[in-house]
This record gives structure tokens, sequence and C-alpha cells, in this order.
């Protein structure tokens, strides 16, 4: 929008003023009128239905019941005091309850006139009432916007509410301003699009999202309005990824050498899996294009991702050009180096590793071999951002787990050599295709959805309290054949507030199970140093210790091909995703492996459905989708600090086809105008270049 009305403080709105807008500042984030309007109901109430009286059940949200006030009386003294009416239909009876404006109930409601009675049943001494219900005359007279038969609910918070800005009290503010200042609300988007999907302008879809006239209106607000945010999504990833491809050269890496064939055909112990050949070509022809790569693979626990990111490497090492990958722990950076190290022979490339715990004569030496070229392939943490780090000539960089890692840490990389390097993201979460689309629409996607030949699938079990001797049984089984256990707990230490077994109480009883000395116990938690930590996993991976007890910090970073059992405690009490990745811990050597979920008899609906899961199938991808049902985007590992996924209306759930529909139109356009040049994408022109300077699409027209 140009400048407008709507971009006016929200203070100055009728009814709101400093206090009240103080408050919607802070608890909505609502600073303008354009903002108000952009605050949507949650959902809607249906007036067109009544109750009789006989229909009513304390489950039901609101309901809206037609009857007489037969008898009115002031009940109680000081703060008891309480207005109770009487009101009555063919039915039955129940009882309207005022606690406030008891001046006005009693001036203004009166004995034997008919209403309309809205509001909250509930039971108490086995009769029905409703507290402070709104009262409305019979028949109903037709008013101006906002009295409406699907009346809107909005969120609001406790602090608003004393403020009198309830969902009624939003609703008027919102009736006041739609009233006034509808005219001003401009189009967002060019008509040709609007045309194809067949979508109200936006004029038309504010006023109905917020007031619909009937249910078919309020279907097509919806629709609109969630492809416009889903469109705008979109738009603003492929410009980023256009902007990339027609500023940034890339490398172009034209040979495949002695490097790549010589471990493909001479070192490497096994046959790559189909999905792992597609996407070292699909990686081949990025970095022979001439522009930046930026591409995101995402491949299950154990699929394979480490051997992919290293030819990615050699390439470019067989191009003249330095590699390195960043982890964002010490633990998954060290294991990334030394399966590196494993897989190469030693005068194939050199590798080389940097952590935070390099010594400064370690790192001198480093920076020199770095700088001269001598280094091929760095490993490291944070530590490879740091400005001391300078690259001879750097063509590719590996990100694992990038979700981990600020924008701005990963820009440092990017900017190590004049022409920007090749970018490979890895990460062994799987994530939801329309996840992947709104959280990583600007790169390029594959995935490794086959595990190596030879790898059996994990076993999953899920036993109750009640069995835990004979999970301990399986335990004691398992060690014998010279294998080695994890065992995960939710918590350190006891909590008042959950009753949940802690790893302090299970140490003791697997001391107690598990005596020393024929049994080692490695223990590991995130309050620990480093050190001890390390000092404890080695001991497990050397085999030193036959049962690892730990929280979540295993989760990702340890990899005993040793280890055959995964036993989580409390399994309930974790997200599908994080299962998962604690079950990923296992079945990465040729024995079969077992995880093993142990939980309290009682399951939430949610509880349940995640452990059946679990039990029911080993594919990542199939799991992230059930766990983008249960828990919403927002939820799930790293969106929540991505920034793109302010999503109002639209569900990546639900609104799978529209997010397709608006990804679609956006390629579209960009294929036939790359750089919005025509003059019927002016609009969006003025969007990203309105964007990149910090402005809200409510003032884009």
């Amino acid at each position: 929008m140009f400048a407008s009305d709507l971009d006016t403080t929200i203070e100055f709105l009728k009814g709101v003023g400093p206090k009240r807008a103080e408050i919607l500042q802070k608890e909505l984030g609502i600073y303008t009128y354009a903002q108000l309007l952009n605050h949507y109901p949650f959902r809607y109430i249906d007036r067109t239905r009544f109750y009789k009286i006989n229909e009513l059940n304390p489950e039901l949200p609101f309901v809206q019941v037609l009857g007489r006030i037969t008898s009115k009386e002031t009940i109680g003294e000081k703060h008891k005091k309480r207005i109770v009416a009487k009101f009555t239909d063919d039915t039955g009876t129940i009882e309207l309850v005022w606690f406030q404006s008891l001046k006005w109930v009693d001036e203004h409601v009166m004995r034997g006139k008919v209403y309309i009675a809205f509001g909250k049943p509930t039971v108490f001494n086995g009769s029905y009432s409703i507290s402070h219900p709104e009262l409305e005359n019979y028949p109903r007279v037709a008013t101006a916007t906002g009295n409406l038969t699907l009346q809107p609910v909005y969120n609001s918070t406790e602090k608003l509410k004393k403020f009198n800005l309830d969902s009624k009290g939003i609703q008027k503010l919102q009736s006041y301003i739609i009233d006034q200042y509808l005219s001003e609300v401009k189009e967002t988007m060019p008509a040709y699009v609007l045309e194809k999907y067949k979508l109200v302008n936006r004029r038309e879809a504010i006023l109905n999202i917020h007031f619909p006239k009937d249910v078919i209106s309020l279907q097509h607000a919806e629709r609109r309005l969630k492809f416009e945010e889903l469109f705008f999504i979109q738009l603003q990833l492929l410009s980023n990824k256009q902007f990339r491809e027609l500023k940034f050269k890339g490398q172009v890496f034209g040979t495949v050498g002695e490097k790549v064939n010589t471990f493909y055909k001479e070192i490497l112990p096994f046959a790559l899996t189909g999905a792992q050949k597609r996407v070292i070509k699909e990686i081949r022809t990025d970095t022979q294009r001439g522009v930046q790569m930026n591409r995101l693979v995402q491949g299950d626990v154990g699929s394979g991702k480490t051997v992919v990111a290293l030819m990615s490497m050699l390439l470019a090492n067989d191009n003249g050009f330095q590699a390195c990958m960043m982890a964002p722990t010490e633990i998954l950076a060290r294991q990334h180096y030394h399966s590196i190290v494993s897989l190469l022979n030693d005068d194939l490339v050199k590798v080389a590793i940097l952590t935070g715990n390099s010594t400064k004569k370690e790192r001198v030496i480093l920076h020199q071999q770095l700088e001269s070229g001598e280094i091929d392939i760095l490993v490291g943490t944070h530590a490879l951002i740091e400005d001391k780090v300078i690259f001879k000539s750097l063509g590719l960089v590996v990100i694992d787990e990038q979700h981990r890692f600020g924008v701005e840490q990963r820009a440092k990389l990017w900017r190590k050599n004049s022409i920007p390097p090749h970018i490979l993201v890895m990460t062994a979460t799987p994530i939801p295709r329309t996840l992947a689309m709104t959280l990583y629409g600007d790169l390029d996607v594959s995935m490794i959805d086959e595990l190596p030949v030879g790898r059996k699938p994990i076993e999953t079990k899920h036993l109750f309290e009640g069995q835990r001797l004979r999970m301990f049984g399986f335990m004691k089984t398992e060690i014998a054949k010279g294998r080695q256990v994890y065992v995960v707990y939710p918590l350190i230490k006891e909590s008042e507030k959950l009753d949940l077994l802690h790893l302090e109480a299970g140490i003791e009883q697997m001391r107690y199970q598990f005596p020393l000395p024929d049994f080692q116990i490695s223990i590991v938690h995130g309050k620990m140093l480093n050190k001890d930590k390390q000092y404890e996993m080695q001991r497990f991976i050397d085999g030193k210790t036959q049962i690892m007890v730990a929280t979540t910090v295993i989760e990702v970073g340890v990899n005993v091909p040793n280890a055959s059992v995964m036993i989580i405690e409390n399994a309930e009490r974790f997200g599908l995703s994080q299962l998962h990745q604690l079950r990923g811990r296992v079945g990465r050597g040729a024995e079969q492996s077992y995880c093993i979920l142990m939980s309290g008899q009682k399951l939430s609906k949610e509880g349940k459905v995640r452990l059946e899961t679990m039990v029911r199938t080993n594919n990542g991808f199939e799991i992230s989708e059930i766990d983008l049902e249960l828990r919403g985007p927002g939820d799930l590992s790293g969106t929540q600090q991505s920034g793109v996924l302010d999503l109002k209306l639209a569900n990546l759930v639900k609104d799978q086809q529209i997010l397709y529909e608006a990804r679609n139109t956006v390629i579209e356009i960009f294929q036939e105008d790359p750089t919005l040049t025509l003059p019927k994408n002016a609009m969006l022109k003025r969007f990203i270049d309105k964007k990149a300077r910090g402005i809200a699409l409510d003032k884009i027209s």
C-alpha cells in the first residue's frame, strides 16, 4: 500500500488510546491499523444454530438458546453478590448468572421478555447455567458489520482481557476499522494470478475473513489469503535463488579426475546405492553450470550422506579447489573427520580438522598449510568461520545439520573466496516435503531415500513399565554376545512436576542389575564438562564400557557400529523426530539392532500415535510427515528461528495443494520474467525491492 490511513499508529483508532495501544503492541505485536486487520479470527461460532435447553451438555463450547426470562433476583451481599435469572423454553429451565455489571443487568434485563442467550453451558449441583451470557433481543435487528451469523473468535490473552480486549472487544475494533477503512485495502497480487485461480480480491477477502456473509464467502476469503501467504513466501525464496544465480558466478568443476576416480574405483569398500548415485549426479550437474550451487541433501540416519559429501569434496579437489565441512558440535566434527580419514588412502588428499579445542601450535601449522593449499579438505566446527582461517582457493562448503547455524555464521564461509564457493547442506532430520518447500525453498533439494546394501532394518518394540525385567534380560543377552547398549532418559534428576524415570535413578537400577566388575557403564549428560563427556563417549566407542546411560545429548554425533540396542525411557515424552534420531544411533553395523521404547501405562492419544508409528516404520520421511501433522511446523527442529514460517492462516498439512499451486505459479513467473521487468509483474517487483529493505507485505501495492 501507499502511505494511507491504514499506516496510522493503533492508539489513534477509536476505542483504543495509549494504554490499550501499548498492550496490543506487547501482547499481539499490533502497531498499526493494517496489522490489526491482519489479526484474523482463529475460528467462528455459528449463530444460525439454536439449542433447546434439554440438548445442552457441558462439552459444548458455546451455545445460543431462545427463551424467556421468567424470574430474576439478587442473591448474596458484597463480593458474593450476584443476579440469577431463570431462563425457560418449551423443554426446560436453566439459570443465567451475573457477578459483574449488576446495576446494568438490574435496569436492562427484563422479566417476562424473550431473549437470545449466548454463552458456555456449565453444570453446578446437577443444574445447567450460563455465566455472563450475551443477551440479544428477539427477533434480531439487522445492524452494521459485526452482528453476523458466523461470529469471529480472536486470540486474546489474560492481559488483554483486563483492558476489555477479549475476543468480543477485538471484534468491535475490527468492525469499526472495516466500516471506516475497508476502501483503503489495496490489491497485492497481479490480476492474472487472481484470474487463473479464481481468487477473490483482497478487499473482499479481508471483509469476509472477519465478518463472513456465509460459509461460502468465508471459504473464498480463506483460500485467497492462504494462497497470498504461501505465494509471497515462495516469491521471496525463489527470488533469492534467482538473484544468487544471476549475480554470483560459480566455480566450474569441469573435470572428474584422478581423486574421484581412484576413490570410487579402488578405495570405496562398498557399492553406492542408486539414491547416492543420483544425488552425486545432481551435484555434478550443478557444479558445471557456472553458477553457485545451493543444494540440500536430505538423508535418513545411516543413508550414506558422508560418502556423498566426500565425493563432492574430492570433485572440488580434482578441479584445483579446497573444500571444507562444518558440523555443529565437536563430537560430530570429529566423527566426520574420522569417517573421511578411514575411507581415504593417506596419499590421496590431505585432510585436517579444526575445532575450538585445537591447540595454538596446531592452529599455526594448519593456517599455514591452508593458505598454501597443502590442505585439501578441512573439517571443523564454528572455528572454521574465524577471520584467521584463510583458504588458498575454497571451492565447496559442506554444512551438516545447517539449522543449528545462524545465517550470519554461514555467510562468513561464503566470503572466504572471491567467487563464492558451492554450498552443499546436509541434514539427517528428514523434512516433510511441504516444510522443505517453505524452509528451504531457495535451495535445490536432493533425497537419499535408500539404505546401504546389507543394512538391516532396526526392530522396534514398545514395552510398558511392568515388562522392565524382560527388558533387562534382553540387555544381558545382547551384552553376552559382545554388543553394547544405549539407555536414554528425558531428565537428569528427579522432578517435582514430572513423574518420570530420571538418569540418576536409572544409573542406580543399572548398577544393581549390571554389577561391577563384569559390566562397565558410561554416563553422559548435558551438564557435564565437554572434556568429561568426550572421555565417557570415547570409552564407549572403544568398547571399554558395555552400557551408555545418557540424556538426549547423544541424539546426534555418536557412531558406534557395535552398539545394537537403544532403550528410550519414558519414550512417550519425546517427539517423533527425536525418537527417530535416537533410534538411528544403532543399526550402524552388520548385526541386527533393536530399539526398545519404555513407557508408562497411561498414554495420551498423541503419545500412542508416536509409539505405534515408531514400531510400525523405520522410514524417516514417513515419520516426518506424521510428526508435522501431530506438532505443526513451528515446533519442528530448527523452524522456529527461521523467520519464514510466520503463517497466520495457511497450514502446511491441510493446505498442501495451495502451496503447490503457489510455488508452481512463482516458478512459471520467473521462467517467463526472471528479473520481474514486465508491467504485469510491477507489483511483485515492488514486493521484492521493499522486502529487501524490511518493509512488510501490508505496505505493498
